[in-house]
Order: C-alpha cells, then sequence, then structure tokens
C-alpha cells in the first residue's frame, strides 16, 4: 500500500458548513495560504448541514422559546435570545457580503424570507407568551413582533393550524416578518464551489484516521483514501476538526489536554413531512411550541415551512431517537468507542444524572406512526395520515463535560469549540444553534487561535462584518443600516416593508 505525504497551511476535517465557513473566512483574510479539505463522503454538506438533517431554521430566537426563560420572579430573561439575534446578524452580514464580492450567487437558493411563530395554549403558556412578547418588542432586534389570543386574528396567521380546531383552551401566537428559512446544505455546497474556484484542495472519500503532533510542533493527519485505500500523511500548521459527530474521536487522538474529561451522547431526529401539495400550500411560516417537561431543549416541536431544491415543503416534529452512532454514517461502536479512561466517570456522572432524558428518549424510539399522528395534530386538528411520511434527520452529538455550575457529567446544549493551548489545532462539538451561527463561531476560532494576526486583520473583518465588535442592540443606526443592506443583498427586501408596517402596528397597538 503506497503513501503519499504533502504539507500545507491549513487542513479542515469535515466539509459541512462549519468548515466551510472558516475556509471562506480565512481565504478573504489570507489568499495565498494553501487549504486542505477531507471529507470521507463523496460530496459536501451530506451530514449535519443537509437540508433534510434538520439544517434550515436561521436560528435568531424569533419564535424558539427555549431561548427566553421564566424567571423566579415572573419576568422574562432575553439575554439568550439577544445573543443568538446578534451572531445570525454576523452570518447575515457575512453572506452579504460573499454575494456582494460575486463570489456566491443566487442567494435565493439558499435564504427565503419567512415568517417567524410562537405557539402555546393554556392559560399559564399564553401568560408567558405574552411576557416574553413584551420583553422582545421593546428591543430593537424584535421589532415588527405581533402578538395575538384572538382565535380570529390567528387564522388569518395560520389557517392550517387553526381550521377545524375545537379545543376551548385560550391559545396565542406572535409573529415576526424578519424571519428566514436557511438552506445550510445548499449554503455549504455553495461555499465549497467557492473555495474550489480559488484553489482550495478539496478530497472527498478520503477519511481521517488519526492526528498527532511532530517534533517541530506541526500537526500530522493520517488520512486513508477510501476508494483507493491509499494511506496519506498531511502536515500543517493549523488544523480544524469539523466533523460533526465524527470530531469528539479525533480531538481525543489529538491528545491535547483541553480535550480530556470530555465525553458524548449521540441524539438522532426523525421528522413527519407532508407529501400532500394541497396541504403544504396552507402553510407559511415558521411555528414553534413548547418542549415537553423533561424533553431536551432540541426537541421543541415545530411546524415549519422549508425551501428545497427550490421547492416549497412542510416538516414536523423534531421527534428524538437514539442510536449509538455518532453520525447518520457512523459506525454502531461510536459512543462505545468515545469512552475513555479519562472521561469514564464524567460518562456515568452524565447517566445517573439524566435518568429522566434516557425515559424520554426510549419513549420516543417506541412511538407508533399514529401516536406521532396525535402530537402533530396538536398544531394541525385535521391532519391525516396518508398525507405524512417519516423521514430520519442527522445525528447530534450533545457535549458532557465537567463544569463548575453543573458538577461532573453535565451535558451541553450548545456549541462548544474547543482550542489547544497555543491555538494550531480547534475542534468543534455539540449542536443547535450550530449552522446558523456558524459565522459569529469560526471568527472565534480565528480570534483564538490567530491572536497575533488579529490586528492585522480586523480592517477586513469589519469590511465583511460591518458590526464585528459591537452591539447590534447597542446601535440601532447600524442595526437599521445592517437590516436594510443584508435584505438587499440577499433577496429578503419584501420583509423591509413588512416589518415596518408591523413596527407602526405596534407602535399603534401601544399608543391606545
Amino acid at each position: 500500500m503506497s503513501s503519499r505525504q504533502t504539507e500545507t497551511d491549513v487542513i479542515l476535517i469535515g466539509a459541512g458548513i462549519m468548515s466551510a465557513t472558516l475556509g471562506s473566512l480565512l481565504k478573504e483574510l489570507v489568499p495565498d495560504w494553501k487549504i486542505t479539505v477531507f471529507e470521507k463522503l463523496e460530496k459536501p454538506g451530506e451530514e449535519s448541514s443537509n437540508e433534510w438533517n434538520n439544517a434550515g431554521t436561521g436560528h435568531s430566537a424569533l419564535c424558539e422559546l427555549n431561548y427566553t426563560v421564566e424567571k423566579p420572579d415572573g419576568s422574562i430573561d432575553i439575554s439568550k435570545a439577544i445573543k443568538i439575534n446578534e451572531q445570525f446578524q454576523v452570518s447575515k452580514q457575512f453572506w452579504s457580503h460573499l454575494v456582494n464580492s460575486n463570489l456566491i450567487s443566487n442567494p435565493r437558493d439558499f435564504i427565503m424570507p419567512l415568517p417567524h411563530m410562537s405557539l402555546v395554549q393554556g392559560k399559564e403558556n399564553v401568560d408567558f407568551l405574552q411576557k416574553r412578547f413584551k420583553a422582545l418588542s421593546k428591543n430593537p432586534l424584535f421589532r415588527g413582533m405581533e402578538f395575538s389570543d384572538d382565535p380570529e386574528k390567528l387564522k388569518e396567521w395560520i389557517p392550517l393550524v387553526m381550521e377545524e380546531r375545537t379545543s376551548k383552551e385560550p391559545i396565542a401566537a406572535t409573529t415576526i416578518d424578519s424571519g428566514t428559512d436557511v438552506n445550510f446544505g445548499a449554503l455549504t455546497r455553495m461555499l465549497f464551489s467557492h473555495l474550489e474556484s480559488h484553489n482550495v484542495n478539496l478530497n472527498y472519500k478520503h477519511s481521517v484516521n488519526n492526528i498527532k503532533r511532530t517534533s517541530d510542533g506541526l500537526w500530522e493527519v493520517k488520512v486513508r483514501n477510501i476508494q483507493s485505500g491509499t494511506i496519506e500523511r498531511h502536515t500543517a500548521k493549523f488544523v480544524f476538526i469539523g466533523g460533526g459527530g465524527g470530531s469528539l474521536h479525533l480531538l481525543q487522538k489529538s491528545g491535547i489536554p483541553e480535550g480530556k474529561h470530555v465525553g458524548g451522547f449521540p441524539v438522532s431526529g426523525l421528522f413527519m413531512v407532508c407529501n400532500n401539495p394541497e396541504v403544504i400550500e396552507q402553510h407559511h411560516a415558521k411555528v414553534y411550541g413548547k418542549a415537553k417537561v423533561g424533553a431536551p431543549p432540541m426537541s421543541v416541536p415545530h411546524l415549519d415551512t422549508r425551501f428545497i431544491d427550490n421547492k416549497k415543503s412542510l416538516l414536523f416534529g423534531p421527534f428524538a431517537g437514539f442510536s449509538p452512532k455518532f453520525l447518520k454514517t457512523g459506525s454502531m461502536f461510536d459512543l462505545l468507542t468515545s469512552v475513555k479512561p479519562d472521561n469514564l466517570f464524567t460518562m456515568l456522572a452524565a447517566g445517573a444524572k439524566n435518568m429522566s432524558l434516557t425515559k424520554y428518549l426510549i419513549q420516543q424510539v417506541m412511538l407508533s406512526k399514529e401516536k406521532r399522528m396525535e402530537e402533530l395534530r396538536e398544531f394541525i386538528p385535521n391532519a391525516k395520515t396518508d398525507d405524512w411520511d417519516l423521514v430520519v434527520a442527522g445525528q447530534r452529538v450533545q457535549v458532557i463535560k465537567d463544569t463548575k455550575e453543573g458538577g461532573k457529567g453535565t451535558l451541553q446544549f450548545g456549541t462548544e469549540v474547543i482550542t489547544g493551548e497555543d491555538g494550531s489545532i480547534a475542534a468543534l462539538l455539540g449542536a443547535s444553534p450550530g449552522a446558523s451561527t456558524a459565522v459569529h463561531v469560526m471568527l472565534e476560532v480565528i480570534n483564538k487561535c490567530f491572536p497575533e494576526q488579529m490586528k492585522e486583520w480586523e480592517p477586513k473583518i469589519k469590511e465583511m462584518i460591518p458590526s464585528y465588535g459591537l452591539s447590534l442592540m447597542d446601535n440601532p443606526d447600524l442595526l437599521s443600516e445592517v437590516h436594510i443592506s443584508t435584505a438587499q443583498s440577499l433577496g429578503l427586501s419584501d420583509t423591509l416593508h413588512d416589518s415596518s408596517h408591523q413596527e407602526n402596528n405596534v407602535l399603534n397597538e401601544n399608543c391606545r
């Protein structure tokens, strides 16, 4: 078996949205750096970034109720919603820069304007939603949001959801027109196409088997060419591990101390997908509900209009599933082989702490199609079983680590970046809000790993992302400028009229 050896500046492992984003940022900042990408599948964006694997909301905290928490005194903490909204604005600014620079085209192939809504039932939940609305609508990031508990108004907003609804239970919703639907699979493919045209070396069907430090301080990546069976060794000054669920094993192989005492817990997702065009046409929004008690945050039920292959689709879910695989195309031994002497007690502690989550996952796995239809009918009362098919979405690996706040074996519901002390290696672990905040997260990686270059790179970063280093919430004029410029370049201009129209409605309502 022959082998070949090459040296490069940067190695990106995994051809998903994170590597695509980091590669695109670095190409803008240092065009002459040599970048090499390894992906074990035959094309980019096939795992967590794929549009059928639930990468497609454009999380900006406009409708996700789990980002706004009711405090013991009854007030609503909106700090996480603000943070995620600001981070999504960063993504939109970078995409806008790529479109304006003719580096990618046809933004409507990956982003579409779409109302984002929250829907709740029951007096207690309606009260919560109203308080949430009052807290958010005062913030410039959420301007244009409307609230209603009038069933007639809700029929205008969500006719499919309100049709044949017989329950007398109080019901309420918020809506905001500045939401989007993002097809991260399409965006990932566009970004890699752009990178390929700028001399980035893309290697598909190449599986990374090992990572180790060389005596001269470089990283050596051992790669197997799946087609030929050839073993290749590539060295680089900087390695980014962006392989979704596969990142944890590679982080462990790197041997860096920061990767110790970290584990992963896999959760798979399933969706109901509507196959009836007449039903699909009756709904035009992302509608998020409240998670059931004991359910993990990524299991918040939602009824989503999606645009996939320029065609309107309708999805409901997610239903949680369990598989020991860390990737959809992974191995049944992924979970077992991720348990090491240094994270064994962390993993055991997490198992003991999360019995209710384990019970919830077992219940979800056991659900029949009809039981899933019953959950769907809480959103669409007259949903017909024949109109819906079940689709298995992607695998998510939730990070388990020891924290000061949560103690040993704390399950983290979020996106986690782990970097080596000298900044020569970084790995991305975790899940939601993931793809939506990719640009912010990759800028964090650049900041941590290339501190010496940041002063030189900052003017270019600010040119691409005008709000870089600033809070949009505290700079309403800049927020307005960013909103207009990104909407125009990304083809979202119809949200400009809608949000200003809605803002006037809210102001008039508040004046009464």
